[in-house]
């Protein structure tokens, strides 16, 4: 398609994408991410045409108003919403397969200053959930889901759940709504309801010698071993 044609297309996804868009006013004033995305098109036509100065002025420019980053040599595909997007960042390398949806704050961004390939590759369908980093030359598989304010630095499965500093999959192979974030597991609130369950029965091994509470300790050792083996997948 025509930059006329994929912008027109971006527009009509925001409509599907965002139920509280109401009308074509609100594209002025309310929705950075779909003009950031349209004056990229503009802007990556230009850097492929070997005007990349003026390619870089552009997205200057759309930088200071709309408080988004992409850099235009980025790839990005069709149908890709950036909701709300204040403080989203793109580099340079980053490859942006279609219908993917990433919300404000997300930095899609390099761990060297080596030429090539530095950016990640985020499949299609994914979704980038806010404040998320997503660092290095590293895949994010379709229709994953990244958590908001995750850093993720290892490559994440097809269908797949990530969330934590660093973060790590909890969930593979579970094609979830994209917008379930509430239904994410708080793997810190496990482990300290594990910590605060290990202490009780410690205290009360000490107290008196159970032979039930040693196997309830058992017990609560097996899960810490199986979450630690989890989270090293």
């Amino acid at each position: 398609m025509g930059i006329y044609a994929d912008i027109k297309e971006d527009f009509a996804n925001a409509y599907k994408s965002d139920p509280s868009l109401n009308s074509k006013m609100d594209f002025l004033f309310n929705y950075p991410g779909v003009w950031a995305i349209a004056w990229y098109r503009v802007a990556h036509k230009l850097h492929n045409s070997n005007f990349k100065r003026l390619a870089r002025m552009i997205m200057g420019i759309n930088q200071i108003i709309t408080n988004i980053d992409i850099h235009p040599a980025a790839q990005i595909g069709s149908r890709v919403f950036i909701d709300h997007g204040f403080g989203v960042v793109i580099g340079q390398t980053t490859i942006i397969e279609d219908d993917v949806l990433i919300y404000q704050g997300v930095t899609l961004g390099g761990v060297s200053l080596t030429h090539g390939k530095r950016h990640p590759t985020i499949k299609k369908g994914a979704v980038i959930g806010a404040g998320a980093k997503v660092l290095g030359n590293i895949v994010i598989g379709e229709y994953a889901k990244i958590g908001a304010n995750s850093v993720v630095v290892k490559e994440v499965p097809d269908a797949s759940t990530a969330i934590g500093i660093p973060a790590h999959v909890i969930q593979k192979g579970r094609n979830q709504d994209p917008l379930m974030h509430n239904m994410l597991p708080d793997i810190n609130k496990e482990m300290f309801e594990y910590l605060l369950k290990r202490v009780a029965v410690l205290e009360h091994i000490l107290v008196e010698d159970n032979k039930d509470l040693l196997e309830e300790d058992l017990e609560l050792e097996n899960i810490y071993e199986a979450f630690i083996r989890a989270m090293k997948n």
